[in-house]
C-alpha cells in the first residue's frame, strides 16, 4: 500500500467479489521415501568413529569429519549424529508432503528447499546426505514449474485487479466531469461513497499492485474525488446561506402574522398576503420549515377561529331572517298565478321591499340560495311583461294592422285567381293559387294571435 493511499477503514466494508484462484496442481514428483531412523547396521556404512571419539561421515568415496563424541561409546556417538540425519530427513519428507498436498505457495516451498540444501551441505550428521540432496533437487525442479504457473497466475490476478481499480477510477472521473451545479447531491454522494468503499475493499483483499501503478491510479481517484467533494461543499455552503436567508424571512413573517391576532377577523386579508409572501420565501430546510410553518399556521388558525366564532354568531342571528324570507317565497308563488300583470307586479314589488327589509343573512351561501329562488319568480314575471308589451304596443299594433290589410288584399286576389283557374280547368294554376292562399292565411293567423 502506498503511503499516500487511504488507511484501512475502522468500520468493516463489504469485500468485492474476489477473483477466483484456480486450484494449483502440483507437478508430479517421485514418491517421498518414508522417514525412518537409520538402522544400526546401516550406520556403519555411512559413519565411523575413531579411537579419540572423532565421528566421520562417508560422502561418496571420501570421509568427512562431522564432530567428536569423546565421552561415549562408538554406538552412542554414531546414534547421536544419526539422529541429526533423521531430523534433516524428516524436514525433507515434510517439504515433499506439503508440495504433494497442494495449497502451499511454490515460491515459499522453493525458498525453504534452498535453505534445506544449505543446511544439508556440510551437515554434522551421519546418513545418506547425497540422497537427501537428490530428493531436494527433484523437488526444486518440480517447484520451478509450479512457481512459473504461480507467477503467471499472480500476474493475471494483478492485471485483473488493475482493471477493476481502473474501472473505479474512470467511474469517479465520469462523475467529476458532470455539470456538478445540476446534480442531485444525495445520489452523487452515495455513488462516490460506494466507489470509495469498493476501492478500500479491493485494497484490503485484492493482490498487491506494483507501487508505480498503484500510486498513479490512487492519484487519479483522489483528484476526481477532490473535485466532487469541493463542489459538494460549495453547494451545501450556498444551500446553508439560502436556508439561513429563508429562515430569517419566515421568522419575520411569523412575527407579522402573530401581530395580527388582536385584529381577529379583520386580520385575515393581511394574513393571506403574508401567506403569499411565505410561499415565495424559499426553503429553509425540512426541520426548520416544519417548525416555522407550525408557528405561522398557528397564527393564522387563531384568526380563522375568530372568524368561525363570528360566523357561528351571525348564523344564529340569521335564523329568524331565513324563516322570514322563506315565508316571502311562499307568498311570491302567487305572482305566477295572478293573471293581471299589473297586480302581479304590485305584489312582487311589495315582496321585494319586505325582502330587502329582512337584511343580510349568514352564511352567505344560504342567502344566495334564497335570492336565486326569488330571482326565478322575478324573471318569470319579466318575461310575461315583455310579451304583453310587445302585444299591446301601439306602434306594433299599427304595423300589424297594415300587414294584416296587405294579407287580406292578397288573399282576396288569390281567391279570384284560384276561381278563374278552376273555371278554366288549369289545375296547375289552381294548385299554385291554393298554396299561396294557405301561406297568406297562416301569416294572417299569426298576426292576429
Amino acid at each position: 500500500m502506498s503511503a499516500t493511499e487511504p488507511s484501512k477503514p475502522t468500520p468493516p466494508v463489504p469485500a468485492p467479489p474476489r477473483i477466483p484462484m484456480p486450484p494449483r496442481t502440483p507437478a508430479p514428483v517421485a514418491a517421498a521415501s518414508p522417514v525412518s531412523p537409520v538402522a544400526a547396521a546401516d550406520s556403519a556404512d555411512w559413519g565411523r568413529v575413531t579411537e579419540d571419539g572423532t565421528v566421520e561421515v562417508r560422502e561418496g568415496e571420501q570421509w568427512r569429519v562431522v564432530g567428536q563424541y569423546p565421552d561415549g561409546t562408538t554406538d552412542e556417538a554414531l546414534a547421536y549424529y544419526v539422529r541429526k540425519f533423521d531430523d534433516l530427513a524428516f524436514k525433507v519428507h515434510t517439504l515433499e508432503q506439503r508440495h504433494q498436498a497442494g495449497g502451499a505457495s511454490a515460491g515459499d516451498l522453493t525458498t525453504q528447499a534452498k535453505h534445506l540444501v544449505d543446511e544439508i551441505t556440510g551437515a554434522a550428521a551421519v546418513g545418506d546426505l547425497a540422497s537427501l540432496r537428490a530428493r531436494l533437487e527433484t523437488l526444486t525442479s518440480a517447484l520451478s514449474e509450479a512457481s512459473a504457473a504461480e507467477a503467471q497466475q499472480a500476474k493475471e490476478l494483478v492485471d485483473a485487479a488493475i482493471a477493476e481499480r481502473t474501472v473505479l477510477v474512470e467511474s469517479i472521473e465520469q462523475i467529476a466531469a458532470r455539470d456538478l451545479s445540476k446534480v442531485q447531491w444525495k445520489q452523487v454522494t452515495e455513488e462516490v461513497t460506494a466507489l470509495f468503499d469498493a476501492w478500500q475493499a479491493q485494497q484490503q483483499s485484492g493482490p498487491r499492485l506494483p507501487k508505480g501503478i498503484s500510486q498513479q491510479l490512487w492519484k487519479r481517484f483522489r483528484d476526481a474525488r477532490s473535485v466532487v467533494d469541493k463542489s459538494r461543499r460549495a453547494f451545501y455552503s450556498d444551500l446553508d446561506e439560502t436556508h439561513k436567508a429563508a429562515r430569517e424571512r419566515k421568522s419575520q413573517l411569523i412575527e407579522r402574522a402573530e401581530a395580527l391576532a388582536p385584529k381577529g377577523v379583520d386580520g385575515i386579508p393581511a394574513y393571506r398576503t403574508l401567506l403569499d409572501e411565505w410561499k415565495a420565501s424559499g426553503r429553509a430546510g425540512r426541520k426548520a420549515d416544519d417548525a416555522l410553518w407550525a408557528r405561522f399556521k398557528a397564527a393564522g388558525d387563531a384568526l380563522y377561529a375568530a372568524r368561525a366564532e363570528q360566523s357561528a354568531a351571525e348564523e344564529a342571528e340569521s335564523a329568524p331572517k331565513i324563516e322570514a324570507r322563506e315565508a316571502l317565497l311562499e307568498e311570491a308563488k302567487a305572482v305566477a298565478d295572478e293573471p293581471n300583470i299589473k297586480q302581479a307586479r304590485a305584489l312582487l314589488t311589495r315582496i321585494q321591499r319586505q325582502w330587502d327589509d329582512v337584511g343580510r343573512i349568514f352564511p352567505r351561501d344560504r342567502e344566495r340560495a334564497l335570492d336565486d329562488k326569488l330571482r326565478v319568480i322575478e324573471q318569470s314575471l319579466k318575461s310575461r311583461e315583455e310579451v304583453d308589451w310587445k302585444r299591446n304596443n301601439p306602434e306594433t299594433k299599427a304595423r300589424a294592422n297594415d300587414m294584416s290589410q296587405q294579407l287580406l288584399d292578397a288573399i282576396e286576389k288569390l281567391e279570384g285567381e284560384k276561381a278563374a283557374a278552376e273555371k278554366a280547368g288549369d289545375k296547375k294554376a289552381a294548385k299554385e293559387a291554393a298554396d299561396a292562399l294557405e301561406a297568406r292565411r297562416a301569416w294572417l293567423n299569426a298576426l292576429d294571435a
